[in-house]
């Protein structure tokens, strides 16, 4: 999913009922929001207005919002933040199960041919397609049964972020004017994504491809049109061909942990040198510039993040969820399970509030105190790691926390 601000993509998670989806660490828009709150059939008639100073006929809008309501239930996922407070190695157990890589291999199987062409038209692997397509709706199963339209409303509405849902309740009245839509009857994700890699409105105006040659694009039904449209997707958003995106690493003893995080980057051929190498296999090309990504820390899980990881922040903002889903691709691609390490335990979803605070009182921007561990988080906890002589990892602790 796409927005000149980034959104945060959610998480349909059939086999995990415990996890509700959840927008988490979104970018704040620059730049005045556009109208948003006070009474909901007043607010209609002004994105209507604003359709049809686009070019879009009466007609079409008067039909498109004929059956529009607020959903609440909507507003309720929106505020949900608990599954993007658990740790990489908690968070990828649950997300990456046997039965999720069987399917995953199965169906790269039976759409071989599939991705064959979305290998050759775009450069993205099988592997990556799969990891969202799994994580994102369980290879189709379970695509949100949310009103489409309905949920865009509420949520361009709402005067949380109506800068990155206005544009996509436009674009799905541009998208019902071509037929991909039926308003009253189109379900999906609580944030208006739709299709089995859920995709917004805006991303189907794009990057819709019609991939089984029926003369229409069927995120919903058709895998074909989903996965084709996906990888191109993604490369619409950056995605280097023939380039690794996440390989698990070795560090040596003598690292440096101030060097770690993605705010820095070395060409690979620096970090041979300073002693980095694969965990299995060799790292890439020398040149390519490259960061060393601790999730847990220096005792956890470790990571040569390339440029390509960095086009996962484009579908997803949320650390957790984009390093999981680049590491569940190797996985799919024949990578071993991670070494987990014994790393310290992280902070409960209340003591990262309170560090989160102390952290802002400190004149650091945490992108708010919200219990979530985000990369300015992270940077923040660095840099407070390195002011008290901690190993600067990132990794936050309750000894920094009691330090601070």
């Amino acid at each position: 999913m796409r927005n000149s601000t980034r959104l945060l993509a959610p998480l349909i998670l059939a086999a995990l009922p415990a996890f509700a989806p959840a927008l988490s660490q979104a970018q704040e828009a620059t730049g005045p929001k556009p109208p948003c709150g006070g009474d909901f059939g007043s607010w209609i008639e002004g994105v209507k207005a604003e359709a049809a100073a686009m070019g879009q006929a009466p007609a079409t809008i008067d039909a498109f919002f004929s059956s529009v309501r607020t959903d609440p239930a909507v507003l309720r996922a929106d505020r949900a933040q608990g599954v993007f407070q658990r740790d990489f190695v908690d968070f990828s157990r649950r997300l990456i199960s046997q039965n999720r890589i069987d399917n995953g291999r199965a169906n790269a199987e039976r759409y071989d041919a599939t991705f064959d062409r979305i290998e050759a038209d775009y450069g993205v692997p099988r592997g990556v397609l799969l990891a969202f397509w799994a994580f994102e709706t369980d290879y189709g199963a379970v695509q949100g049964d949310f009103n489409t339209v309905n949920a865009l409303a509420t949520l361009a509405h709402d005067c949380r972020r109506p800068e990155l849902f206005r544009p996509q309740l436009l674009a799905a009245i541009e998208l019902y004017a071509q037929g991909g839509i039926e308003p009253a009857s189109t379900t999906g994700a609580w944030a208006g994504e739709i299709g089995q890699v859920q995709m917004l409105p805006e991303d189907i105006l794009v990057n819709g491809v019609d991939g089984d040659g029926d003369g229409r694009v069927d995120l919903k039904n058709s895998p074909r049109d989903a996965l084709l449209s996906g990888g191109k997707m993604l490369s619409h958003l950056g995605w280097r061909p023939n380039e690794p995106w996440l390989q698990e690493i070795t560090l040596p003893e003598s690292m440096d942990w101030s060097q770690t995080g993605l705010d820095t980057q070395k060409p690979v051929s620096e970090w041979q040198a300073l002693g980095v190498s694969g965990r299995s296999g060799d790292l890439g090309r020398g040149d390519l510039p490259a960061s060393v990504l601790l999730p847990m820390g220096k005792d956890g899980p470790a990571f040569l993040a390339y440029p390509n990881f960095r086009v996962y922040f484009e579908w997803n903002q949320s650390l957790v969820y984009v390093t999981t889903a680049a590491y569940f691709a190797n996985r799919l691609e024949g990578a071993p399970i991670y070494d987990a390490g014994n790393p310290p335990p992280g902070l409960s979803g209340e003591e990262m509030v309170r560090l989160q605070e102390k952290l802002q009182a400190r004149g650091y921007d945490v992108g708010g105190a919200d219990g979530i561990l985000g990369e300015m988080t992270r940077q923040a906890v660095q840099a407070e790691q390195q002011r008290l002589g901690l190993p600067a990892d990132a990794w936050p602790t309750r000894v920094l926390l009691d330090a601070l």
